[in-house]
């Protein structure tokens, strides 16, 4: 499942920079959330698949703080960017003949970076109380449940949700594969 989240988020990444069709702010919210997503799988992914892998659950303090850090950092991002994309597609929607007034690419790329600044400044503190405080209670398997599906499943879904069922993004994965076949 990892590697279908980080193969799936990297072709949404490269058919969007392939293809200046998708030169538009839905699809550069696509591709930063498919950025994310690659980044949160990847903060706690590798460290689980080694610890099923030697049969430990040891981890060092710095270690997980470094960990929750970037995986809270990477979720709460996750949660903004979403939140932007829905923003996008209000403003299509509701004000369409506004729309590139609106959405402009001064806007989307201050969109991005308020996201960004935003994780840091409402999850890193906060959010690293919680998890301290809550490391004294024992996790059960249902806990464990949710965090898998929370940290694996959703990013993976992301790219079949939000794209690969769209279009544009399949054309464009068409063009890319038959550009590639041709200068081969």
């Amino acid at each position: 499942m990892y590697l279908i989240t980080v193969f799936g988020n990297l072709l949404i990444i490269l058919a969007v920079s392939a293809d200046s069709h998708l030169l538009t702010p839905m699809y550069f919210f696509l591709c930063n959330l498919s950025f994310v997503d690659i980044c949160l799988t990847s903060t706690i992914i590798p460290k689980m698949l080694l610890n099923i892998q030697t049969q430990s659950k040891a981890i060092t303090y710095a270690g997980f703080i470094s960990q929750m850090y970037f995986f809270l950092f990477f979720a709460g991002l996750d949660d903004f960017l979403l939140t932007v994309m829905a923003y996008d597609r209000y403003v299509v929607i509701c004000h369409p003949l506004h729309y590139t007034v609106i959405v402009n690419p001064q806007l989307c790329g201050l969109l991005v970076l308020l996201s960004w600044i935003s994780v840091v400044t409402l999850f890193y503190c906060t959010s690293l109380g919680v998890y301290l405080s809550s490391a004294v209670t024992s996790s059960s398997p249902s806990s464990a449940t949710a965090s898998v599906m929370y940290t694996v499943v959703t990013p993976m879904l992301n790219p079949f949700i939000y794209s690969l069922r769209n279009k544009d993004i399949k054309g464009a994965l068409k063009r890319l594969i038959v550009k590639e076949t041709k200068g081969q």
